[in-house]
């Protein structure tokens, strides 16, 4: 298995947008404490969480490849029911898993996906425009506000209550990663 610098290396490589980076190391943060939680591999969830999305400029931001070119990038560098999750964790690909171990990484995946967005888009409305403002509270509020952050799909969090943890829990735990890496985001 690769480890996280090599991981890092390795998405820096292929993805050449700065924000992404950065957006795919706070999901990073928000897999390893969601791991943790869990009782789950720290280690593999956080590579999961920071590949996941990896294959964006290699398949030319095509949602219905979206994924799929993360099987071939990744292959034997990660278990295949991680990379199973990876591809698992956009709808828009068909892709089917064969193993039951991919759902429950990629529901996590997912939730932590559209977390991430929704804690960052927190923080650049606060004055400071620092994580630091941000309470788990102001989360849920804008969690809850529809006309705040459109893009972000709460159906997608959501799916964190199949993995048996309330939405409460998980913006605290989410809003905590992130601030432990605010100055890697620059927030």
């Amino acid at each position: 298995m690769l480890s996280r610098t090599e991981a890092h290396t390795l998405l820096t490589q292929y993805l050449k947008d700065g924000r992404m980076v950065k957006h795919c190391v706070a999901v990073e943060a928000i897999m390893r404490v969601l791991a943790r939680e869990l009782e789950e591999d720290e280690e593999l969830w956080g590579l999961i969480g920071l590949l996941h999305d990896i294959d964006y400029d290699h398949v030319g931001r095509n949602p219905s490849r979206h994924g799929l070119g993360a099987l071939e990038l990744l292959k034997g560098l990660l278990p295949d029911y991680a990379l199973e999750a990876i591809a698992l964790h956009n709808e828009h690909n068909a892709f089917k898993p064969s193993s039951e171990g991919a759902v429950k990484i990629s529901q996590a995946l997912r939730a932590s996906d559209h977390l991430s967005g929704l804690i960052v888009a927190t923080a650049l409305v606060m004055p400071s425009k620092r994580l630091s403002e941000v309470r788990a509270e102001t989360v849920a509020r804008k969690f809850k506000s529809r006309d705040f952050a459109r893009n972000i799909d709460r159906n997608r969090i959501m799916e964190v209550e199949k993995l048996g943890m309330n939405l409460e829990d998980f913006f605290s735990l989410g809003l905590e990663a992130l601030k432990s890496i605010a100055g890697e985001l620059n927030l």
